[in-house]
């Protein structure tokens, strides 16, 4: 422990802590643009580069940044003097004299950390007029939007890309005004290595880097009175979205969810549930085929698609381990332009799917050709759970104070197996729990696996399913995704079944979600609330699902059937890493 003074309170911390972290031990704010910390991730980025959270050392003569100077013993720091005050204001109005002015229509507007800073240092004019940056915005991807004009160098998104999820797209480019953080040679993101995964969305401080907005172009649907609209909610939305509106991380809202979207003017709401449950049974069937004939294992869950196109990139000599069952979005997508369309007598072609993700990647995914049927996108629009937040926001609903809702029920009964896919391990845990009564015969006692749960980024198991233990990894981040299978290549790792997440945390981390601002308890929040709902649903296995039974009798035939392979699974396919 070393012995530090900060603004007269003597305090001790441990050795290596830096001004910013001691100064936060006794509640003492020091305001910080580039920093940030998820330490249960293990990554910080430190580069000091916005020069906001400079301090005064005493005894020397020039001021430092507190986010990366660590404390010496004895060392006695000032963040309140006038030196320190005046340099962090002029700092942030240097990043302002840069920034476009468009404060009002920008995607971050009351969510921008530049703007709230602004505003708490009281900045009311630019004192420094000149020249600004002119880069060329980025609209190339279906997911993610670019601004570089509005980017103050804080690398956190680099960070992100290169240290966490291991894609390496982002990267910093020249310097001064012509300085960028870009893909390389400033290629566009769709042209790039980009997974869409939408992790530099979830932690740039100000506008720079938003998800593609596709609120106006639903909205437009929404109005056509000759298009019937079908909305789908994914399992971690609902212990996400209550916080838009100043709810608890946590708190389940499905009922609320429900009752808004058909105040928004959807005709049909789904549960994203239901068709996890459909992906349990062709996923199950997928597993149990392998270990009884005996095929390539370990097999790989693909519900994530930014996860699919990483190993399309990275590992395409792998592609013959991931499952071949589409997303629950997609399989959704599918049964409603068929099963659903059949039913009510609607044509598909005047059925407009709409998804409420927590991913930017499933913009993407929604896009693949591969991935619609007859010409046509089984999934038409993906929104943002943020996205959803500021359509209900614009309708001026009081989502708190809404009535409980219920889906519609043609495909709207889900169990708790569906819901847990929202969490990492929740899609593995969600499977084993079909294919282990498939395998023995025997109704499964033991429902709950907690060896398969928690934020920890590789974990393992061993499974008892009957006399066969399997064995099974789960990783979550992209980071870790790369580690685990390098692991299997080299033979550290042997694994039967392997589930992985591009998100840390899985989609209640999502790149579309609320953000959380690296809280590592807001996540704990969210997945402990999915674990609850299914603990408190009557049905938790997918396969005991009476309208997943009904489907499959009255339209899809056996799981992993020729019907149900032509609909429900895909084909993945090398891709060129640039």
């Amino acid at each position: 422990m070393i012995n530090c003074v900060i603004n007269d309170k003597k305090l001790q911390v441990k050795e290596g802590s830096t001004i910013l972290e001691a100064a936060k031990e006794v509640g003492i704010e020091i305001p910080t643009l580039c920093h940030m910390k998820l330490p249960n991730f293990n990554y910080e980025n430190m580069p000091s580069s916005c020069r906001i959270c400079m301090v005064e050392v005493i005894g020397r003569p020039k001021l430092c940044t507190a986010c990366s100077e660590e404390i010496t013993e004895g060392m006695v720091i000032k963040t309140d003097t006038v030196k320190a005050v005046e340099a962090r204001r002029i700092n942030l109005e240097l990043l302002l004299s840069n920034h476009p002015k468009d404060c009002l229509v920008c995607p971050k507007n009351l969510n921008c950390e530049l703007q709230a800073l602004a505003e708490k240092m009281g900045i009311r004019e630019i004192a420094y007029k000149g020249d600004k940056a002119g880069h060329k915005v980025d609209s190339s991807s279906d997911s993610i939007y670019r601004n570089p004009n509005k980017c103050i160098m804080c690398r956190r998104c680099e960070t992100m890309c290169n240290e966490v999820q291991t894609v390496g797209t982002l990267g910093g480019l020249n310097r001064g005004f012509d300085a960028i953080v870009s893909p390389a040679f400033n290629l566009p993101l769709a042209d790039s290595s980009c997974t869409f995964c939408g992790q530099c969305v979830a932690v740039c401080p100000t506008g720079a880097i938003v998800e593609v907005d596709a609120t106006a172009r639903v909205f437009k649907e929404i109005k056509n009175p000759r298009k019937h609209l079908v909305v789908q909610v994914a399992p971690s939305i609902r212990v996400a979205i209550g916080e838009l509106f100043g709810m608890e991380p946590g708190q389940v809202t499905t009922g609320k969810l429900v009752t808004a979207l058909r105040k928004l003017g959807f005709d049909t709401v789904f549960d994203t549930d239901f068709s996890a449950d459909l992906t349990v049974m062709e996923e199950a069937s997928e597993l149990v085929d392998r270990i009884q004939n005996d095929k390539t294992m370990p097999i790989l869950t693909s519900c994530c698609p930014a996860w699919v196109r990483f190993i399309e990139m990275n590992y395409p000599d792998m592609l013959d381990i991931p499952s071949s069952c589409k997303s629950p979005q997609m399989m959704m997508g599918s049964m409603v332009k068929t099963y659903y369309a059949e039913k009510t007598g609607i044509p598909a072609k005047d059925i407009v799917m709409v998804s409420v993700m927590p991913c930017t990647a499933k913009k993407a995914e929604a896009d693949r050709a591969e991935l619609g049927s007859n010409d046509m996108k089984d999934v038409d629009y993906v929104l943002s759970t943020r996205e959803l937040g500021r359509m209900i926001n614009l309708y001026g609903i009081d989502f708190e104070g809404l009535e409980e809702g219920e889906f519609d029920q043609i495909m709207g009964e889900s169990s708790g197996a569906g819901t847990i896919f929202g969490t990492t391990g929740g899609v593995i845990e969600a499977a084993i729990r079909t294919a282990s009564e498939w395998l023995t015969g025997e109704e499964l006692e033991k429902i709950e696996f907690q060896e398969l749960r928690g934020l920890k980024g590789i974990r393992s198991a061993e499974v008892a399913i009957g006399d066969m233990h399997l064995r099974v990894g789960i990783a979550h981040g992209l980071g870790n995704a790369r580690r685990l299978l390098d692991g299997i290549k080299d033979g550290t790792y042997n694994f039967d079944a392997i589930e992985i997440m591009a998100c840390p945390g899985g989609c209640i981390g999502g790149g579309g979600q609320p953000y959380h601002h690296g809280k590592e308890e807001v996540l704990l929040k969210r997945q402990r609330a999915l674990y609850e709902i299914d603990k408190n649903k009557e049905i938790r296995k997918a396969h005991e699902n009476p309208m997943i039974k009904k489907i499959y009798k009255d339209y899809l035939g056996r799981p992993y059937g020729e019907r149900a392979h032509n609909l429900l699974h895909t084909k993945y396919q090398a891709r060129e890493k640039i």
